[in-house]
């Protein structure tokens, strides 16, 4: 993301100028706008006009409008935002208050005013126009007629190729059948990564699987290299990383991503950072209960005895259309940084940020044990309990 202007006053009133570069940035914007917030852009507008006989016409005119956001609507696979409000700005080509559709796309340029800019929406911006953040990471979850072609950004887990083929099974005196299938799948998986892998940016490959898959590919793969003599995969071949999966579906990159190997491979990607962090608190929550917390609630209570270490949070949360929870969230975030404490926001987009909404999307892990919250988490589960 390319920042071109912030006008931000010390009231947090003011508008931000970016232009999204890639489809991550995207995502960033979908985490930036609020609804009730205004958004300026170049956008195409359908114009009838009526000559002076009386004959209509329609014109796909380019404009720059600006709307007041009601809805927005994010598509995770093809990356693409739509915002949808009233236009609030004189145009030759839209009335007052009429509604219209804007597009963000990448490599246009957007406007967006906020009546307050927060600590988390600023924090963001500075994060999408960091250029270290890139997808430095691939994996590539496999098994037997099955495989995820994944690429792991500081926010995202995208999935770029799925593929899924039937191989026959091993049969008595004839294994050509078996082989032969097999042999169209890992041609099917080699070419998803030429496809889909930008060898120029991603630092490290994945290779994961239960048993002998991940070695067996791996053997074919190099096998088919040298005999097309395809550079990309001979110059690469120390990119790929050959760790254990349990199966070849995309929730198994948890914990390949939580493999001590893997973490000391990949510490520097935020990724990873998140993964331990997630592992920490469950591990505490088994050995030392009275120091890992989730809901609100109690992580509220927690900070108010200042005792968070590491709060983690979902992102999801700061897209609440309710102001007054956003906000609580925003103040939890600057008290626990306030009071000295590590502040860890996840994406909803990684398998890490899904887990994490799984336990109520906000969870920490404490500095010192706090026993009264403890009892209070028995008391009301036996409560719960009791009710069925």
């Amino acid at each position: 993301m390319k920042l071109l202007s912030k006008n931000v006053d010390k009231n947090a009133d003011g508008d931000i100028t970016l232009i999204p570069e890639e489809p991550e940035d995207l995502w960033h914007a979908y985490n930036l706008i609020s609804e009730g917030d205004s958004v300026r852009g170049s956008t195409i507008r359908k114009v009838q006009t009526e000559s002076s006989t009386g004959s209509s016409s329609s014109n796909r005119v380019r404009t720059v409008l600006t709307i007041k956001v009601e809805s927005i609507d994010f598509d995770t696979q093809a990356c693409k935002l739509r915002l949808k409000g009233r236009n609030i700005e004189e145009n030759q080509y839209v009335k007052m208050g009429a509604y219209h559709t804007l597009d963000l796309e990448q490599n246009r340029k957007f406007t967006l005013y906020k009546p307050e800019w927060d600590s988390i929406s600023l924090e963001r911006v500075d994060t999408a126009c960091d250029p270290t953040q890139s997808a430095d990471l691939a994996a590539v979850i496999m098994q037997d007629g099955i495989a995820h072609v994944c690429l792991i950004t500081s926010n995202m887990t995208l999935v770029r190729a799925k593929i899924d083929q039937n191989i026959p099974r091993k049969r008595k005196g004839n294994v050509s059948q078996h082989e032969k299938g097999l042999a169209r799948f890992y041609e099917s998986v080699m070419q998803a990564i030429l496809r889909h892998i930008n060898f120029d940016v991603v630092k490290c490959i994945l290779l994961a699987s239960p048993g002998f898959v991940k070695n067996q590919f791996m053997e074919f793969m190099i096998q088919e290299a040298v005999r097309t003599d395809n550079k990309v995969i001979l110059d690469n071949k120390a990119k790929f990383m050959l760790v254990h999966a349990s199966s070849g579906f995309k929730h198994s990159l948890r914990e390949v991503l939580a493999d001590p190997a893997v973490v000391s491979r990949v510490a520097d990607t935020k990724a990873a950072g998140e993964v331990r962090a997630l592992q920490a608190f469950y591990t505490l929550l088994q050995t030392e209960p009275a120091r890992a917390f989730y809901g609100k609630r109690h992580v509220e209570k927690a900070n108010e005895a200042q005792a968070i270490e590491t709060l983690l949070i979902s992102d999801k949360l700061f897209r609440c259309q309710d102001i007054v929870t956003r906000k609580q969230y925003v103040n939890l975030v600057d008290s626990v940084r306030e009071f000295g404490g590590d502040v860890k926001i996840f994406s909803s987009m990684h398998v890490s940020g899904e887990q994490l909404d799984q336990l109520t999307g906000v969870a920490a892990l404490l500095r010192f044990p706090i026993t009264e919250l403890e009892d209070e988490s028995e008391d009301s589960e036996s409560e719960n309990e009791d009710e069925k």
